[in-house]
């Protein structure tokens, strides 16, 4: 039986360190994906809208 709550323990450690590896993936794949479209546009920076004052801003990593 202690092998049994083992095993389900790793898997679990093992089930959410995948998802936390593939969100940072993701993350930084989009970094790269936009820091390589601002160097094809020759751009300073990616501008977002921001809603509550109306305004655009150069985005925040």
């Amino acid at each position: 039986m202690p092998q049994l709550i083992f095993f389900a323990a790793v898997g679990v450690v093992a089930y959410f360190g995948y998802r936390k590896f593939v969100r940072e993936a993701e993350r930084v794949t989009a970094k790269a994906r936009r820091a390589r479209r601002e160097a094809a546009n020759g751009s300073m920076g990616t501008l977002v809208y921001d809603p509550k004052t109306g305004e655009y801003r150069v985005a925040k990593d």
